[in-house]
């Protein structure tokens, strides 16, 4: 059954620039899924507002040097699991996050789903391991380890993800963590997971090239809870941590991982936007875009432009 989109769904950069799913090299799977945030809660919100701030954004990239948008394809998918009309149990959100991924891996399209919780990750990453031969390996950007075993009373809360993922014999590779609990000290501790810290990155300048070098494998999954990002950036989180990533540094690291090994995917996770500031969505609507464009490099689909799009700012 093919993927769709509607005309009440906000294309992502503008509809003036989307193509049909046929066609499209990247498809953005908005998820708006939300069933186990236990402090601010309001993430079953984060897609829509990150695709309606980035009809605000510039074509042109300026790091780039082009208009990002006139090299790559982009088709914006109805919502999947959605929360915010319907009760949906994990194990439904599960498998359609699975379902609607693996029919776009089949199809050759490069996937970048948004969240909603992170709990979304397990659901697209198992698509991934079905459908993939080679290993992969999973790069979390996130404040929070995120491997508990159960939390809440679920196995399916968005503070097990990692858990989950790493049970399906997937090396990982937590960055910017700076908030667990013992039982996760004691799993990072006893399985030799790799983790970088937050403070540890705050005081290596050399950190990006040390993360590189603990990622096993050539393919790589990304999934970037926006509380990876310091508070002072993203506050519109569901549960923010001081001393976060700062944007250049993200930025650097996730162009460096493009350059250095083949992404298959990525998500973007855990906007729950504040009513009185557009800060945090246009914030992840630009990475997104930093997103498209890095993989569009790594690609080879560089077009360099040189108009401008103008929203009259």
């Amino acid at each position: 059954m093919p993927l769709k989109s509607s005309s009440s769904v906000q294309s992502f950069i503008g509809s003036e620039v989307e193509c049909p799913y046929d066609s499209a090299q990247v498809v953005i799977l908005p998820i708006p899924y939300e069933a186990t945030t236990t402090y601010r809660k309001g993430c079953e919100k984060g897609p829509e507002a990150i695709l309606t701030a980035s009809d605000q954004l510039e074509y042109y990239d300026v790091e780039l040097k082009w208009e990002v948008i006139h090299s790559v394809s982009v088709y914006t998918n109805s919502p999947i699991a959605d929360t915010r009309s319907r009760s949906v149990a994990p194990e439904i959100m599960l498998q359609e996050a699975k379902t609607a991924v693996s029919r776009c891996i089949a199809d050759g399209k490069f996937v970048i789903a948004l969240g909603g919780e992170h709990a979304i990750t397990t659901g697209i990453v198992s698509a991934y391991r079905e459908a993939f031969d080679e290993p992969f390996t999973v790069v979390q950007i996130d404040a929070h380890g995120d491997l508990r075993y159960e939390y809440d009373g679920s196995i399916h809360n968005h503070a097990c993800v990692m858990r989950r993922i790493w049970e399906m014999g997937l090396p990982i590779l937590p960055v910017g963590i700076r908030s667990i609990c013992q039982e996760e000290a004691a799993l990072i501790h006893d399985k030799n997971i790799p983790v970088l810290w937050a403070d540890e990155i705050a005081n290596n300048p050399h950190w990006i090239e040390d993360a590189i070098a603990q990622i096993p494998t050539k393919n790589v999954f990304i999934t970037i809870d926006l509380d990876g990002l310091d508070p002072t950036l993203m506050p519109g989180v569901g549960t923010p941590q001081p001393g976060g990533l700062d944007w250049y540094g993200l930025l650097r690291f996730l162009r460096r991982i493009l350059e250095t090994h083949r992404a298959i995917g990525c998500d973007v996770v855990e906007l729950a936007p504040i009513s009185d500031s557009v800060v945090s969505e246009f914030t992840a609507a630009k990475l997104v875009y930093k997103l498209i464009g890095y993989y569009a490099l790594s690609q080879g689909w560089q077009i360099k432009t040189n108009s401008i799009k103008s929203n009259g700012l």
